[in-house]
């Protein structure tokens, strides 16, 4: 059975949508790091950045929430959260998926911080473009791949969710409103939220 180490009111949420949506029993292990409980040797050993998400699958052991999205997809086919090998909506699916580490957190944490970046040394470009980007594909839904649920949009949704409606960051439009509406209205979603509360 899969581990799924986590803390609360952290970015471990999409990691608990994720297993939940999946339908798979697995292992919650509270990794409280309101507690410094990231930094001990045990963790470390799993995760040796000390963050979390991280995952336990037998002798696999991983970190980083777009990349344990990847890999639980691909465990558990059945679940239908990514588009199989040869599918062209692969491309899109694996675009969005990292999508949300390499340009939706950045681009937070740009507006979080109010730093300046040159456009063209910001690896994500800028704050204003992403969101722009996210927009016009959010416009076409329901989800990111059309009628097509997968784990990329529990990526980009739960950046969304948290910049816009959580810490109100990121200004609301009318594609979001939706999008997270759509998202937080899943079942999955929903047990997350209940876990995730502590």
């Amino acid at each position: 059975m899969m581990k799924l180490y986590w803390s609360p009111r952290s970015r471990s949420f999409s990691t608990l949508w994720l297993m939940e949506e999946t339908g798979q029993p697995y292992e919650r292990v509270l990794t409280d790091i309101s507690k410094g409980a990231q930094k001990t040797v045990e963790y470390l050993a799993i995760n040796p950045m000390g963050k979390v998400p991280a995952l336990q699958d037998g002798e696999a052991t991983m970190a980083e929430a777009a990349a344990i999205c990847a890999y639980v997809a691909e465990r558990y086919p059945q679940a239908d959260l990514a588009p199989p090998l040869g599918d062209p909506l692969r491309a899109k699916y694996l675009y969005w998926l990292f999508f949300a580490p390499g340009c939706v957190e950045p681009a937070m944490v740009q507006i979080a911080t109010k730093v300046e970046m040159n456009p063209l040394s910001a690896g994500w470009g800028d704050a204003q473009r992403v969101f722009d980007v996210l927009d016009v594909a959010l416009t076409k839904g329901p989800w990111l791949l059309g009628e097509n649920f997968s784990a990329a949009d529990i990526a980009i949704g739960s950046g969304l969710y948290f910049s816009v409606r959580l810490f109100k960051m990121v200004p609301a439009r009318p594609s979001f409103d939706r999008y997270i509406d759509a998202c937080a209205a899943r079942p999955a979603f929903q047990r997350a939220g209940v876990i995730a509360a502590g």
